[in-house]
């Protein structure tokens, strides 16, 4: 009796080893929970990045106001009659002691 006994305690020691650290057990199980995680976050960042593009070339399909507004910011371009001027902030030279 007693052997069957030792027999099934390694066993099931052999078992919950295989569950805690052996392949698809529960160690790795929780990575890949934590990696999901990672990457819901990831996804829901680039989802808000999308639709903000999307807005923005919706507003370029539908009107002037932002294409104006793009052209002028990014491109410089002025309307006519209209003088571009452009301010320089000049840093000091700074002096070697």
């Amino acid at each position: 009796m007693r052997p069957l006994l030792l027999l099934l305690v390694g066993l099931l020691a052999l078992l919950q080893y295989q569950l805690w650290f052996g392949e698809g057990g529960i160690k790795e199980r929780r990575a890949l929970e934590r990696q999901a995680v990672v990457g819901e976050d990831a996804n829901a960042t680039l989802r808000q990045r999308n639709d903000t593009l999307a807005r923005q070339v919706l507003e370029l399909q539908e009107g002037t106001e932002m294409l104006e507004a793009v052209a002028r910011e990014e491109l410089g371009l002025v309307r006519e009659g209209e003088e571009y001027i452009l301010f320089i902030d000049e840093k000091p030279e700074e002096k070697a002691p």
